[in-house]
């Protein structure tokens, strides 16, 4: 493992992404990625008696559901990365409490997923670990109770807004692929904390694209790679709004990115037909999507060098309500298929 440039780690055995598992909600399950994720729940409750509780059973059940996919026992399992988007993490500390594995609560808003990826990949690489479990969830109407209004009211919703994902996604780092050809993580770029002084909590994409930006520029510079060696460069929730502000953006730094570059907040949903104004997002989003379109594409070689950056806006309903303004955070993860 060796820091490269201002702020890219190289990882020197490129640890395995040995396994993935997804689950979504009913929304989710209308979109367009539909068949590509593990499990698509029918309401938003799955049986439970408050959002908050529905939540904590999603990330549960994917995770475990995870660890029944690879085959590999939950004692094998040295440690485990998971947050979200309720006060506290609530969500991944009451439903991974029964695991029995060490656990890591870590937050980085929407940008938790790649958070998790970083960490738990650099554990992995300096031998610090053999297998560690990344995960995230969301959910639509907890984040809209916590951070927004009140669900009940129906408040108009400005074109600008995004829909949070309800699901979570949950993959398995290891030092080892089992004998089966698996994509693997040859570099990551941790972000810096980027704030150009936008308060529209509507407005997400506009405040996290230029943290993607300054991601996206200090991977390439520290890496000496080009947009181009990419097959795929994927955002995590910057939803139609943020996507258009970064492709202007980071041509203005003499980067194209128009031929090979979308977003996770994008793809999830049918934007006129599910009415989801800007997009996706949520911890929930690049998690699902990731787990299981990407994935798979990359299992599959339809892509094989692909670089995630999930991006998160480091606010919350205190901060908004104070007149705070919004930073933002992206991480980026190489993921490259090596083994022929």
């Amino acid at each position: 493992m060796t820091k490269i440039g201002l702020q890219t780690i190289k990882l020197d055995s490129a640890p395995y992404i040995l396994e993935t598992s997804s689950i979504v909600g009913p929304k989710e399950a209308e979109g367009p990625l539909a068949k590509y994720f593990d499990q698509c729940l029918e309401d938003e409750f799955w049986g439970e008696k408050t959002w908050e509780k529905a939540e904590s059973k999603i990330i549960k059940e994917n995770v475990s559901a995870l660890v029944a996919k690879s085959g590999i026992a939950s004692t094998d399992i040295d440690y485990c990365f998971a947050g979200d988007l309720l006060n506290q993490c609530i969500s991944s500390s009451f439903g991974l409490r029964e695991t029995n594995i060490p656990f890591f609560g870590i937050f980085g808003a929407c940008s938790t997923f790649a958070e998790g990826m970083c960490l738990g990949s650099t554990f992995v690489d300096s031998h610090a670990a053999r297998n560690v479990i990344c995960a995230t969830s969301s959910h639509f109407c907890s984040a809209e109770k916590q951070f927004r209004f009140p669900l009940e009211l129906g408040n108009q919703r400005p074109q600008s807004a995004q829909w949070t994902v309800t699901g979570s996604g949950a993959v398995i780092l290891s030092n080892s692929n089992l004998g089966k050809p698996c994509p693997r993580i040859t570099y990551v770029t941790p972000g810096k904390i980027v704030d150009m002084g936008v308060k529209d909590a509507n407005n997400m994409g506009a405040a996290m694209a230029p943290a993607a930006l300054d991601t996206l520029v200090t991977h390439f510079k520290d890496t000496g790679r080009k947009p181009s060696y990419y097959d795929a460069i994927i955002t995590g929730d910057l939803g139609y709004v943020g996507k258009e502000i970064l492709t202007e953006l980071a041509e203005t730094k003499g980067y194209n990115i128009k031929n090979n570059y979308d977003d996770c907040g994008v793809l999830i949903f049918d934007k006129e037909m599910q009415d989801t104004h800007s997009g996706g997002s949520g911890c929930g989003c690049i998690a699902t999507v990731f787990s299981g379109y990407f994935y798979q594409m990359l299992k599959e070689k339809k892509i094989n060098k692909l670089l995630l950056i999930a991006t998160g806006a480091l606010m919350n309903s205190t901060s908004s309500q104070q007149g705070e303004s919004i930073p933002g955070i992206a991480h980026a993860v190489a993921i490259e298929n090596l083994d022929n």
